[in-house]
């Protein structure tokens, strides 16, 4: 069930850091022009969701670390 998540969390992951790339190139907010602006509710939700999926991916890089210590000490 954690891989379901695991690609959940890292597709709104990579649509914050396209939004962030939006925002430095062309100062252009796309999740706020869809959603009705920076400060309107859908906005500030997905906001929130992209912020909870950076602390969600950022467990990634240790299960996976994890995973590769276990798969070579099975090799061993």
């Amino acid at each position: 069930m954690n891989r379901v998540w695991d690609k959940i969390f890292l597709t709104l992951l990579i649509i914050g850091g396209l939004n962030w790339g939006l925002v430095g190139l062309f100062e252009f907010d796309l999740v706020a022009w869809m959603l009705g602006g920076a400060t309107s509710v859908l906005s500030r939700i997905v906001y929130v969701l992209v912020g909870i999926s950076a602390v969600w991916c950022s467990t990634l890089l240790f299960r996976l670390a994890d995973e590769q210590r276990e798969g070579m000490h099975s090799l061993g």
